[in-house]
């Protein structure tokens, strides 16, 4: 299965995951929401900046998962600090997230700088900051293709 997922543009969140000095990614919910039980190991992750280019510049592979019951306050607050290794969150998103009552933590590896593509994003019209696109291939805009990085 393949998702676009989006990046903490300001605070270089792609760059951390290509460079290796991040290997975690987090959502949180105050309910199950995206990708709480849809994502699983060996799934593809499509990366795009939260910067409003829909380009997709990189990829990589679910790792592994961790999906969160409801957590208490203190149960959030103490799984993001256990995982801040991985996650290297500044303060800005650590506090963004450690409290929430649903984490998923999704281990990345594998990632690799592509040939930047752009995706037609009117075919999720309830856009979020995950995407199950399915296959990944239905949704590559046609009329730009690949374009410059």
């Amino acid at each position: 299965m393949d998702h676009i997922v989006y990046l903490d543009a300001k605070n270089g969140e792609m760059e951390s995951l290509l460079h290796g000095n991040k290997s975690m990614i987090i959502r949180e919910a105050s309910g199950l929401g995206f990708p709480h039980g849809r994502v699983s190991e060996g799934d593809v992750l499509y990366f795009i900046n939260n910067n409003s280019e829909d380009v997709i510049k990189a990829k990589g592979i679910v790792a592994t998962v961790y999906c969160s019951e409801m957590l208490t306050e203190e149960e959030s607050f103490e799984t993001v600090v256990r995982n801040q290794d991985k996650l290297q969150l500044p303060d800005c998103q650590f506090e963004r997230f450690a409290g929430k009552k649903f984490l998923a933590l999704i281990g990345v590896e594998n990632m690799e700088k592509l040939d930047s593509f752009r995706i037609n994003m009117s075919q999720f019209p309830n856009e979020n900051d995950w995407i199950i696109a399915g296959n990944i291939n239905e949704y590559i805009k046609s009329d730009h293709g690949i374009i410059p990085a």
